[in-house]
């Protein structure tokens, strides 16, 4: 559970938001509607609205309601549809002609979130991270993968990188590959093979995956400057790739957070993962510092 951040000084509403387990949001303000006013109405609402979004789609408005002791709850229930992206929250209330006011984050209860294990038989994957923004404002982080693969644990050996998740909405086949694709030049990419595990190996696929990946391998096409190489997960030959993340936790940018070691590849160049501003995660192929 998240404490609430200091007050902004500029007067604006806070919100609670509790998040669950299913990819769902639940928003409560402290009363900010004028004496009288009928919340329960869509002049009243808590409005999102995706960064640098300019359609109709990049706004969602939920109604805000009574809920007792004086506050206002609205719910974005995991089914609705709710694209990538960063989104701003916003109270409009009835009664204030139009008026939005930028929320400030409250309490943030994200313990549903921590190890989360959706059904991975469901097509998709929704997830929604409350969070409080730099200037201290409230907004949201969702994601939505169709299929996904989730990396788990990674491990850093002499020159490689060990990558162990789980995938939702497909299973690995026995020919199932990791890929490696050079940002840069997209006709780069180096593959590996990936170990399934589990009591369905048998069958020849599971839901848990593994791959191996060598530096040298990317350092080979490397010329100078920083080189970011992202990683795939083919779960078969006739299946399309799916990108590698880290999504289904609490943690909205891990790339200040989840830091790795780098290795030096060669005279020149070093390498090591990282995890990029969308959490999908990646190696950076780059000069030798220090």
């Amino acid at each position: 559970m998240s404490l609430a951040p200091l007050a902004s000084g500029r007067g604006n509403p806070s919100a609670d938001c509790i998040a669950d387990s299913a990819g769902g949001l639940t928003f409560d303000l402290v009363d900010c509607g004028p004496s009288g006013s009928n919340p329960d109405s869509w002049d009243a609402a808590l409005v999102l609205r995706r960064r640098g979004g300019e359609t109709a789609a990049d706004e969602v408005r939920l109604p805000l309601v009574h809920a007792g002791d004086g506050r206002l709850r609205a719910v974005l229930p995991s089914t609705m549809a709710l694209p990538e992206g960063r989104w701003d929250a916003f109270a409009a209330t009835a009664g204030g002609e139009g008026e939005e006011q930028r929320l400030v984050p409250g309490v943030l209860d994200l313990r549903s979130l921590v190890d989360r294990r959706p059904d991975p038989d469901r097509p998709s994957v929704v997830a929604r991270i409350p969070y409080a923004t730099k200037h201290g404002n409230l907004s949201v982080r969702g994601w939505a993968r169709a299929p996904h693969a989730e990396a788990g644990e990674i491990r850093l050996a002499d020159g490689v990188v060990t990558v162990q998740g789980r995938l939702y909405g497909v299973v690995a086949g026995a020919d199932a590959v990791a890929e490696a694709r050079c940002r840069r030049d997209p006709a780069l990419a180096v593959t590996v093979p990936v170990s399934v595990e589990g009591g369905a190996l048998a069958l020849g696929y599971d839901r848990h995956f593994a791959f191996t990946l060598a530096y040298k391998e990317l350092a080979e096409a490397w010329e100078a400057g920083e080189d970011p190489w992202d990683l795939w997960l083919r779960p078969g030959a006739e299946s399309g790739s799916v990108r590698i993340a880290r999504i289904l936790d609490d943690v909205p940018d891990k790339k200040e957070i989840f830091t790795y070691p780098v290795q030096r590849v060669c005279s020149a160049a070093q390498a090591g993962p990282y995890y990029t501003v969308d959490n999908d995660l990646s190696v950076l192929v780059a000069p030798v510092t220090g």
